[in-house]
């Protein structure tokens, strides 16, 4: 049982960043629809927490192939950057709720 556990913290950093350039796609073609009238900066918060989460797993797939050494803070801090985001990005469309 731990093998399908090992062989899937090898392979998930890779399926991760699939699904996420999927999802930057779709961010991207957000931003070149004409905007009319829509409140789109949480959705620029939130495209910029996904590309935090991108360099993240890029350096984490780095590691994992012994190219590079990082310091054990490094996720942690950007895990709370990414969180930080997240919450900015709630509290911007709560004042435009409010609005």
């Amino acid at each position: 049982m731990s093998s399908i556990g090992y062989c899937l913290g090898i392979v998930a950093p890779y399926y991760n960043l699939a699904l996420v350039i999927i999802v930057t796609i779709l961010f991207l073609r957000l931003f070149s629809l004409s905007n009319k009238g829509v409140y789109i900066k949480p959705w620029k918060i939130l495209f910029l927490a996904i590309l935090v989460y991108i360099v993240e797993e890029i350096i984490n797939i780095m590691e994992t192939a012994n190219l590079i050494t990082v310091s054990s803070l490094l996720f942690p801090f950007l895990e709370m950057i990414i969180i930080s985001l997240f919450i900015y990005m709630l509290l911007l469309q709560k004042e435009h709720t409010k609005k």
